[in-house]
């Protein structure tokens, strides 16, 4: 059977693919299917499956989001051996109208959309209505997007920030800089934002924390979270520097990208230390700016816990898409 009405949409993670047929901006909830990306050589194979499974041969669109650069229109995966082209995705789908975005411009567009039960203020501040928003990425990998309303429509522009430095504020954070350089089989001479701040740099931080104790121990994201829930003082200790890290870095980031209209945070590993902010200081780290500290007053920070948002931000976009 051919829907012709129908679009697809598709969140590409590191791990795992989401999947969901949409009608205009609206996503078909009952339609959202979750596929393991290491039981595919690349995501054609899922997108075959996926129309199989539903009884469908063709799409009048499609939009994906992923984790990844997005250049002259082919995506190539940070995390993952997969790269995507649209020619690729029409041959899959037989869609016409396609668009590849970055993850986090998919939740750019999402924004506005989702629902206020999905939405968690970690920093208080106002917003602006029609003013730049900014939306952070902090999972297997880390990436920001900023979000501008314009006459023709939402613009998002892509970044590959996650591989920015990480920030330098003092003494240990160099001491950190330097064992990050060459600690770790992810090691490459540079410690980026990604490598203290995404799930791997969870890790680096805690071996960072027992190396400066005496002795360099290795625990998986999982377990370093496992073990702050019970009050280890070494996973207490990383989650001191991830959020010192992360207040720093939204910080930055905010004062370049001024988003009167808001801070959103996404991905596992924020969602995950969501309930440490507060405790753990990240007001403070993120308006730790000297004379500019009482401007950083201006921003406002919420944490997104919408699993679907950039399905729903890849429907809007594709709908925009198809009205221009």
């Amino acid at each position: 059977m051919t829907m012709t009405t129908l679009s697809l949409v598709a969140d590409i993670g590191g791990t795992n693919t989401r999947v969901a047929l949409a009608r205009g901006k609206v996503v078909q909830q009952d339609s959202i299917r979750r596929y393991a990306n290491a039981d595919f050589p690349g995501l054609e194979p899922v997108l075959t499956r996926y129309l199989a499974e539903e009884g469908i041969s063709a799409v009048a669109g499609i939009c994906v989001a992923a984790a990844g650069p997005v250049r002259d229109g082919v995506a190539v995966m940070t995390n993952l051996d997969w790269t995507i082209t649209g020619a690729g995705l029409t041959a899959a789908t037989g869609a016409t109208r396609v668009s590849i975005l970055n993850d986090l411009q998919a939740q750019g567009h999402a924004l506005g959309r989702i629902e206020d039960r999905f939405l968690r203020p970690v920093i208080d501040g106002p917003t602006q209505a029609g003013a730049s928003m900014l939306v952070v990425g902090v999972g297997t990998g880390m990436n920001a997007a900023p979000v501008h309303e314009t006459h023709w429509g939402r613009y998002v522009a892509a970044s590959e920030c996650g591989h920015v430095s990480m920030p330098v504020r003092g003494e240990e954070d160099f001491r950190l800089m330097t064992f990050g350089e060459t600690y770790g089989a992810s090691a490459h001479g540079f410690t980026g934002v990604e490598d203290v701040l995404a799930g791997r740099g969870l890790e680096r931080l805690y071996a960072f924390v027992t190396h400066e104790a005496g002795k360099v121990e290795d625990k998986k994201a999982a377990d370093i979270m496992a073990a702050l829930a019970s009050g280890d003082e070494a996973a207490r200790k990383t989650a001191q520097l991830w959020v010192h890290q992360l207040g720093q870095t939204l910080g930055n980031l905010a004062l370049i990208h001024l988003p009167f209209g808001g801070i959103y945070l996404i991905g596992g590993v924020a969602r995950a230390m969501t309930p440490y902010l507060d405790e753990l200081s990240l007001t403070a780290h993120f308006r730790d700016k000297g004379r500019f500290s009482t401007f950083m007053e201006g921003f406002r920070v919420t944490v997104v816990e919408d699993d679907f948002a950039a399905l729903t931000g890849c429907a809007a976009h594709l709908a925009a898409l198809s009205k221009s």
